[in-house]
């Protein structure tokens, strides 16, 4: 049996992980900036307690639409989001994320600083689901997310969001309608970061506007960014040792945000790429020594019988 600490640490970052992969689709496949990414957790997060606690849905249908719900913001606000670029993009979302937060905070609708509570874990087979069942709900949902994000790789809208990432301009001449894929990307990007909200919001039971702020945002960048912007592996690598480092530093936790600021200098300074980009060490020690061609396999000494 699994502890109830461990089980805690390994849905947090498992949630993280479909954030990080959710942020990824609008920053790493489209190359959109995002400083306000919690935001859409946050939308996700209240939606899905709102339609638990007060209109008496389900958690297999609040969750679901907690997604929906976060995907449609996400379009409203990609259309003024993509008339501009660059640094003015990462202010325009960055202001987004404050707007949100002030939103749950000073809204007494949602509940104020107080925020809200009585969100349970879903209930199936006549019970309430354990922590360690919570994990594999998760787990399996995220598992599809990844499935379907390899299948759109493949097909004519991942082609169209690397030509978008490499050179916009390019992409347009050649006859790729920009606009509608950049809003596509953040439609599916909020949309899974709203999912993970729900799932947030029913594994904490109890949600305050302070746990969608600013430096949320930032952590969920620094996943993207550690683990490999635009690479499909590096922001879950990036989600799971981020998620854990903060358990190690817990018993010097005064100086834990110091180390953490230190290592992520480091990455930028050594391993701009990410673990897992493609100049990075990583890939290279595992094309060279691990998944090595077949051609460059070393060959055996001495002559071979006729």
């Amino acid at each position: 049996m699994i502890s109830g600490y461990l089980i805690t640490i390994l849905i947090t970052i498992i949630i993280y992980a479909m954030l990080a992969h959710s942020l990824n689709i609008i920053t790493g496949h489209a190359g959109q900036i995002s400083l306000g990414h919690a935001a859409f957790l946050g939308i996700g997060a209240y939606t899905s307690a709102m339609l638990y606690t007060e209109a008496g849905f389900p958690f297999w249908l609040s969750v679901p639409l907690s997604g929906l719900v976060a995907g449609a913001i996400g379009a409203l606000l990609a259309i003024p989001c993509l008339r501009v670029r660059d640094d003015f993009l990462a202010i325009t979302t960055m202001g987004i994320g404050f707007v949100a937060e002030a939103v749950f905070l000073y809204t007494p609708f949602f509940g104020g600083a107080m925020g809200i509570g009585g969100i349970n874990l879903p209930n199936w087979f006549g019970r309430e689901m354990t922590k360690s069942e919570y994990f594999l709900l998760i787990v399996l949902v995220f598992g599809f997310l990844l499935f379907l994000d390899h299948r759109m790789g493949r097909s004519w809208v991942g082609l169209a969001w690397a030509s978008i990432r490499e050179d916009e301009q390019a992409a347009g001449a050649m006859g790729v309608d920009v606009v509608r894929f950049k809003v596509l990307a953040f439609i599916l990007g909020s949309a899974i970061a709203g999912l993970a909200g729900g799932f947030y919001a029913h594994f904490l039971t109890f949600i305050m506007p302070q746990n969608f702020g600013f430096g949320q945002s930032i952590v969920i960048l620094c996943m993207v960014v550690f683990g490999g912007i635009g690479t499909r592996w590096g922001p879950i690598l990036g989600a799971v040792i981020l998620g854990i480092l903060p358990e190690i530093f817990r018993p010097i936790m005064e100086y834990r945000t110091f180390l953490y600021g230190l290592l992520l200098l480091a990455m930028m300074r050594f391993q701009p790429g990410g673990i897992l980009g493609a100049e990075s060490i990583l890939p290279k020690v595992l094309r060279r020594y691990i998944f090595r061609p077949a051609s460059e396999a070393p060959r055996p000494q001495g002559g071979a019988s006729r």
